[in-house]
């Protein structure tokens, strides 16, 4: 095993949720800062990064974020909130920036194909198609009859349906919120995922727009014993995983 794989390892087996974090610990800024730079190089669907993250550090505002997440100890005690939000309706500022980009280096262009296409066409093309849902209705008709002619014969993607973007999107930013959690045990401190909140209040506070979607809340902190809930369960490897 190399050092690498051990270091990984060690992470992995020491991220827990902490709900209950040591008030009289200081939680220093770079630490979250840090942890969310890497939470941005996370993986994600087409590279459109439909993601925002609200980082909460206030003491009045983090009271009110903890009765959001329904006064949950981990959330009362955290030094730090940080709500990972899914935004699928800034597709256009992200297909923007992606053309911008693509068009500095014309000649990269030239040579990478995308689902038989330029990488620009296929930011230009292919991705509104798919994340353009204005006249859903229309659209989702026309995009039912493309992917059965499309699939006829060979594999096909179904699932672009105007359903489907805000799915596609929390996809992705749960992944960056994983990234995010491994590094704040990467640099000493816990975490706790919290997805039993309100919504709705969230939005509110945090002024987000009817198409954005909140992902999770995690709270931050140094984690205390009271604050584990026992010995890690989980189902063993051979009940879930199946080699064909």
């Amino acid at each position: 095993m190399n050092t690498n794989s051990e270091c990984f390892d060690q992470i992995v087996n020491n991220r827990r949720a902490y709900r209950q974090f040591d008030t009289n610990v200081e939680l220093p800024e770079s630490v979250v800062k840090k942890s969310l730079e890497r939470a941005l190089k996370s993986p994600n669907s087409s590279n459109m990064q439909l993601w925002e993250f609200y980082r909460i550090r206030s003491k009045d505002i983090l009271e009110e974020v903890a009765g959001i997440c329904l006064n949950q100890s981990g959330a009362k005690t955290a030094a730090e909130i940080v709500v990972f939000v899914a935004r699928p309706d800034l597709w256009k500022k992200r297909q923007e920036a992606h053309i911008k980009r693509v068009m500095q280096h014309p000649q990269k262009n030239e040579k990478k194909k995308l689902f038989n296409s330029s990488e620009l066409g296929y930011y230009q093309q292919i991705i509104p198609m798919f994340y353009d849902d204005s006249f859903a209705f229309f659209r989702d008709l026309y995009k039912k009859i493309y992917v059965w002619y499309k699939s006829r014969k060979t594999p096909f993607m179904q699932d672009i349906l105007s359903k489907h973007i805000p799915i596609v999107a929390q996809k992705s930013t749960a992944l960056a919120a994983q990234t995010f959690m491994l590094s704040i045990t990467a640099e000493g401190f816990d975490s706790l995922p919290m997805e039993g909140l309100d919504s709705k209040r969230m939005k509110k506070l945090l002024k987000l727009p009817k198409k954005a979607e909140i992902n999770m809340a995690i709270a931050v902190g140094k984690g205390t014993k009271e604050g584990l809930r026992g010995k890690r369960y989980r189902l063993d490897y051979d009940e879930v995983v199946f080699t064909l």
